[in-house]
């Protein structure tokens, strides 16, 4: 296996939209994007089990998130040198810096808002970043 398998007693993004529940009224600006954080369940495949302070840890260092809500300029350049062929979209997973953005609790969600340029690259599955 390439990387670290967890064992997910549900699927990772419906435990983040189910957790983060309506959002309706949050309004982003400009490029901004919300992406919540994803934090690794208690154990992996190889039967090894993350400390509760490790995976607490994850609300502030998870270099993973999914997008979940986007300001009305965030990937759209037109200038092509950002965005050029890349479609980025709410429900992807994205993997950013952990200092970037503003690390804040939404719902009682840990989320964080990014600039759009603070996302890196979209991944297939949350457990690919580590």
């Amino acid at each position: 296996m390439p990387y670290m398998i967890m064992v997910h007693d549900v699927d990772p993004k419906q435990h983040i939209l189910d957790e983060i529940g309506d959002i309706s009224g949050l309004v982003l600006f400009n490029n901004q994007v919300l992406v919540g954080t994803y934090v690794r369940p208690e154990k992996t495949v190889k039967g090894l089990y993350i400390p509760e302070t490790n995976r607490e840890n994850d609300k502030y260092q998870s270099k993973v998130g999914l997008i979940l809500k986007t300001g009305p300029s965030a990937f759209v350049d037109d200038s092509g040198q950002w965005f050029d062929g890349v479609e980025i979209n709410v429900g992807d997973w994205v993997v950013h810096r952990p200092s970037d953005g503003w690390q804040i609790t939404i719902n009682g969600m840990s989320c964080r808002i990014l600039d759009d340029t603070s996302i890196r690259g979209t991944i297939q599955h949350p457990d690919m970043v580590w």
